[in-house]
């Protein structure tokens, strides 16, 4: 990786690589939102999947995170004034990409430099006796469905959220935020916070 970073633009900043991870510890995992890959344009990417700097205004949000917030007001909750879902994270929501990072300009570019690391976090997280909620958003993402141990793990499904025409109504009111509660409910652990600043 310090390679290609001397040879171009890498999203996110180094530091920020495995903010995910940091964030929301393995032990306090009770939600897995997986993304792609990090944004690929400047200023955007801050090492959770969907997520931007908080200081980003609201028109130069990219298409996924407009329609999460769609969602989310579909669902009844109403979304923060800013872009940045650390708030989330902080309370055991991992938002996991399955690339950790990204060339400039080049979506899925570090795809296979990532995926044994990716699909070993899944794999250790569907191994773990407490219970999560795995939401798989597109097709990349429910290709790690296999991995999970639907005996004891829950999962939510629906298009991705960049998604366009047919796909992106369906994820708009797929009811995403309130099946992830639902599910949290059923397991015995705490619903999450969406409207959390």
């Amino acid at each position: 990786m310090e390679q290609q970073r001397r040879l171009g633009t890498i999203y996110p900043a180094e530091a920020d690589v495995f903010a995910a991870l940091h964030l929301t510890p393995f032990q306090r995992v009770s939600v897995v939102i997986l993304g792609q890959d990090p944004y690929h344009r400047p200023g955007l990417a801050n090492g959770l999947a969907f997520s931007v700097p908080r200081n980003l205004p609201s028109n130069k949000f990219p298409a996924s995170l407009r329609n999460i917030r769609v969602a989310l007001t579909n669902d009844g909750f109403t979304p923060a004034n800013h872009g940045d879902l650390m708030p989330w994270a902080r309370q055991g929501v991992l938002l996991l990409n399955t690339a950790l990072t990204v060339s400039e300009g080049a979506p899925n570019s570090h795809k296979k430099e990532w995926r044994a690391f990716t699909n070993t976090v899944i794999s250790r997280l569907s191994a773990r006796d407490e219970p999560v909620v795995f939401v798989l958003w597109g097709n990349e993402a429910i290709k790690t469905c296999d991995r999970i141990d639907k005996q004891r793990h829950r999962v939510v499904t629906a298009p991705h959220p960049s998604a366009r025409g047919s796909y992106q109504r369906a994820f708009r009111t797929s009811g995403t935020f309130a099946k992830i509660n639902q599910r949290l409910t059923e397991l015995g652990r705490t619903p999450i916070d969406w409207e959390a600043c």
